[in-house]
């Protein structure tokens, strides 16, 4: 933006907008020119400039009638007048047409130029005021009184001038490519009126404001406006000062790293490395401006970028972030819409993947629900727990098809550092994120379920953290939109992530970890249901795992109820779809040695596949003599049965107790013992009693022996075996009630695979025998406890005659 220039046209006629006329015309037609009154002058209108008094500006004529006027002034040596159009756009201009004051002066130099362009130099020398346009004359002529310029000097006069000198000097400082000569000339004016006018002319303001100063007469108020249009000018000029200084160190700076990037370039070839290193940082450059990341991560990476520009490729850092902004540029930013939740789509594939499971198919259904109806809202984290092979990790995949989404898997097993949840810092070379960070990154998309595997085999916090509270952040939906990994340095929105977790026990998961997910339980499977499961997916599996045909190779149902029933004992199939693997290899080895398919696996040709059946009915056995009872326990691979064996030495009274048991049951069985003594009356002083529970390599603990180590001593104390097809379990207090106790559903499932008819459970348990599948209750005769009276008349092969049971104990003792 300019404030002044070193000499200004002054245009009569911008552009050619009519033709004819010229110098040879119109010298002709001044011949006949009468002449001009004695206070007239001629007139030249001006399209966007402003003649001063004082000043010697040129002046470009191409329209015929200015031309012809300045012509005629010249011939005549007669001053000009010059006026200001008020719209520059027309070509024929009259009295309405134009400002009525305006600055006179003789032409001092008048050349003809080409195409029709006529150049004069006028030299400015008093204002005038129009006092009225005269016709006749080929060109403007008016009749103008002379204003003549002001010279009395005051104080306040003398004070502008020297304030309007002070800011000239100050915007010449300001304006580059000014000679040093201007300053001096400034300075060196000593009328105030020529001062003005002079800075009002070179000033680079509209010309509207400039012809309001040649209409300003009073020579105090003319120097108030210029100082004013002035200061406007040096406050303008000094920002654009700033304004380019900045720009020109920034350019010198990316000039400057232009020539040294170009430097190094030559470096590097000379060195003999590979010019790919620019293109694949340029790839990145891409790259980062592609990924979508939100704002305030964009500029991060944009930052370490520029970093990584300035580093040399051959140290150890450059590869650290380097591979950091890969990371940053693989992650899912981008906020993708959700797939659509089909129910009756969900409903199929889960009909289709599962054999069974009613319930949690439901609960699967209804969160499915929620989520459709709901997309944004804050849903719960599912946590399926339950014994190996029921089925957890393939609910999760079936959710995923069912939804449309990605399925990823964190294994959280054995996991004892936090770094593998939050990620480690970027502090040494082998820094990586998180294993959530990871899994998104494999997904590529924010719409996946993440399943956190064996979330209840997290290893304890030490000196490398808690990776269960590093858990805490991930599974909030209140904080996992902002999860900060360590590697990243950045939130990263996992909020749309659809988390589900499995667990085979409860107890290992800390209690605020566990209370931010809803558990559901798998506690297993049937021999009917087991069946199902084998004949509608493990034995497709297994034909297509060993290259066999389905017309190949067939299994009878008979045969697949054996092998559950005789070579398999747990609450999933995966020793299932084990043994069905061992029969499927050994006809594929027949085929392939010769035999001719089909091949059909029944009952008897187990034996020679699978060997000798490994799991007999040891109950009637075990319970054939007084003191032995079957009990039945919860494991973390489903329910069990039990045997407490129970025997008298002559002693003196001592209670002995072998196989391994926890601290609770040695409570069970020291109450047991004591409410036998109470119950049978005899005398115990000469003998020792020993409770013995088999397997003794395994440990064993829990409240629910009470029940089955009563009975055990009730049965050796008066001699009579329990009854073989009848399984107990329940806790016991001192006054002979039953306590309720849990995994009903476990131990009544290994119940029925054990071939027990008759379970006693306490009564408070009764609500539990829902969750026990049609099959088994079928199958099951369900005895309910109050008291240890129930469980002997039940249990014992002879009814006895069984006293009432008071000992003399107080409330407190009631466990």
């Amino acid at each position: 933006m300019k404030f002044w220039p070193t000499m200004q046209v002054r245009s009569g006629d911008d552009a050619p907008r009519t033709s004819g006329g010229g110098a040879s015309a119109a010298a002709q037609a001044s011949s006949t020119l009468k002449r001009l009154p004695q206070d007239a002058i001629i007139l030249v209108p001006l399209r966007e400039s402003v003649l001063f008094p004082g000043v010697l500006s040129p002046v470009t004529l191409r329209r015929p009638a200015t031309v012809a006027a300045v012509q005629e002034a010249v011939k005549s040596e007669l001053p000009v007048g010059f006026l200001l159009q008020r719209d520059p756009t027309k070509d024929e201009v009259g009295a309405d047409d134009l400002y009525w004051v305006g600055t006179q002066g003789p032409v001092v130099r008048y050349i003809t130029g080409q195409d029709d362009a006529h150049h004069v130099v006028v030299q400015g020398e008093s204002r005038f005021r129009v006092l009225e346009f005269l016709e006749g004359w080929p060109f403007l002529v008016a009749r103008v009184a002379t204003i003549e310029q002001q010279e009395a000097k005051t104080q306040g006069i003398e004070a502008r001038a020297l304030q309007l000198k002070e800011q000239a000097v100050e915007a010449i400082k300001l304006l580059p490519h000014v000679p040093d000569e201007l300053t001096s000339v400034v300075q060196g004016i000593d009328s105030p009126a020529v001062l003005a006018d002079m800075v009002a002319n070179l000033v680079d303001v509209k010309v509207e404001e400039k012809q309001d100063i040649l209409e300003t007469f009073d020579l105090s108020r003319r120097l108030d406006k210029v100082i004013d249009l002035l200061a406007a000018r040096v406050q303008v000029l000094k920002l654009s000062r700033e304004i380019g200084e900045k720009t020109k160190a920034q350019f010198d700076e990316r000039q400057r790293e232009h020539v040294l990037r170009e430097q190094l370039r030559q470096i590097q070839k000379e060195l003999g490395e590979s010019d790919d290193t620019a293109a694949e940082v340029e790839e990145l450059k891409a790259a980062i401006d592609k990924a979508g990341m939100p704002e305030e991560v964009q500029k991060h990476a944009s930052k370490e970028f520029k970093r990584l520009q300035r580093m040399s490729e051959g140290g150890g850092e450059y590869a650290m972030l380097r591979t950091y902004l890969e990371w940053l540029t693989e992650l899912p930013w981008q906020q993708v819409p959700q797939p659509p939740i089909d129910i009756a789509q969900a409903r199929r594939v889960l009909d289709d993947d599962h054999f069974g499971l009613d319930k949690i198919k439901r609960r699967i259904l209804e969160y499915l629900a929620v989520r459709k109806l709901n997309p944004n809202g804050k849903s719960p984290v599912l946590c399926f727990s339950g014994p190996p092979g029921v089925g957890k990790t393939s609910l999760g995949q079936s959710i995923a098809r069912a939804t449309g989404r990605e399925f990823q898997r964190v294994a959280l097993g054995g996991v004892h550092d936090e770094a593998e949840i939050r990620g480690h810092r970027r502090t040494y070379l082998g820094a990586l994120p998180g294993n959530i960070i990871q899994a998104m990154r494999r997904a590529g998309t924010s719409n996946v379920v993440l399943m956190l595997d064996e979330i209840d085999k997290l290893g304890a916090g030490g000196f490398h953290g808690d990776p269960g509270s590093a858990l805490l952040e991930v599974l909030d939906p209140e904080q996992n939109h902002k999860f900060r990994d360590n590697y990243l340095g950045v939130d990263f929105d996992l909020s749309r992530v659809m988390f589900i977790c499995t667990a085979n026990v409860l107890d290992t998961i800390p209690g605020p970890l566990r209370d931010r997910m809803e558990i559901i339980q798998l506690p297993g499977y049937t021999e009917e249901e087991k069946v199902q499961i084998a004949r509608r997916y493990l034995v497709r599996r297994q034909l297509e795992a060993n290259g066999l045909q389905q017309d190949q190779a067939t299994i009878t149902d008979a045969a697949l109820a054996t092998i559950v029933g005789d070579y398999t004992r747990e609450a999933g199939v995966r020793s299932l779809e084990r043994e069905i693997g061992s029969v499927m290899r050994h006809a594929a080895m027949q085929i392939a040695e010769g035999s001719t398919p089909p091949i059909t696996i029944d009952v008897n040709d187990l034996a020679e596949s699978l060997g000798p059946r490994r799991f007999e009915n040891e109950v009637k056995l075990r319970t054939s003599v007084p003191g032995v009872a079957t009990g039945l326990a919860w494991t973390p691979v489903g329910g069990d049965i039990l045997f407490i064996e129970a025997s008298k030495v002559p002693g003196g009274g001592r209670l002995i107790l072998t196989g391994q048991l926890g601290d609770v049951m040695k409570e069970s069985a020291q109450a047991a013992l004591t409410l036998a003594k109470t119950w049978s009356g005899d005398a115990m002083d000469k003998i020792d009693i020993h409770v013995h529970v088999p397997a003794g390599a395994t440990p064993k603990d829990g409240p629910s022996a009470g029940v089955a180590m009563f009975v055990a001593l009730a049965s050796l104390l008066k001699g009579r075996p329990v009854r073989s097809d009848v399984a107990m379990t329940g806790e016991v207090s001192l006054r002979g009630l039953v306590l309720p106790i849990g995994g009903v559903k476990e131990k009544t499932l290994a119940a029925l695979r054990a071939g027990i008819t008759t379970v006693m459970l306490p009564r408070r348990n009764e609500k539990d025998l829902e969750d026990v599948p049609k099959e088994a209750r079928e199958k099951l005769k369900f005895v309910l406890l109050d008291n240890v009276e129930d469980a002997l008349k039940c249990a014992l092969e002879e009814d006895p005659v069984v006293p009432s049971v008071e000992p003399a104990v107080g409330e407190a003792a009631v466990a």
